[in-house]
């Protein structure tokens, strides 16, 4: 019977909408009640600076949404009202978080394993160095194939 009345004060057509609703304010909920059970200081002590401003634009992001959410269930168009232009100052400083994290992954360059990687791809041998391998090679090209015996023959 308390299905029943529930389906009286609204159209039948949102049922499934509001149950995904609460589904989901049931699982902020629960999130929170997470957050809020560490004392904070403890939470902030365990965390790097990064990571610091990650959870407070989070907790600010998600307090705005909540606010904006009433603020729809109250008949009031959050476009209107200064809760969008907060939400958004938010975002950006979302994005520049984002972009620091980027940054850090990042691959980085070894500047002295490229300067080495360029030397050895761009290498030209020294004047002296080709000198002496033509000279050798020039020897090499000079010497009869066969062998040629010290003493000479006799007839």
């Amino acid at each position: 019977m308390a299905a029943e009345s529930r389906t009286e004060d609204y159209p039948d057509e949102i049922d499934e909408q509001l149950t995904g609703f609460d589904a989901s304010v049931s699982s902020v909920k629960t999130m929170l009640g997470k957050l809020m059970a560490m004392p904070r200081n403890d939470l902030l002590q365990k965390l790097d600076p990064l990571d610091q401003a990650k959870l407070d634009l989070m907790s600010v992001y998600t307090l705005n949404s909540l606010f904006w959410m009433y603020l729809v269930t109250q008949g009031i168009n959050p476009r209107e009202h200064a809760i969008k232009q907060e939400l958004e100052r938010i975002r950006t400083y979302m994005n520049k978080v984002k972009e620091i994290t980027d940054r850090k992954k990042a691959a980085r360059l070894d500047k002295g394993a490229a300067a080495r990687f360029l030397r050895s791809a761009l290498y030209e041998p020294d004047e002296k160095d080709y000198r002496k391998k033509a000279a050798a090679k020039k020897a090499a090209d000079t010497k009869p194939a066969t062998p040629q015996s010290k003493r000479p023959k006799q007839s």
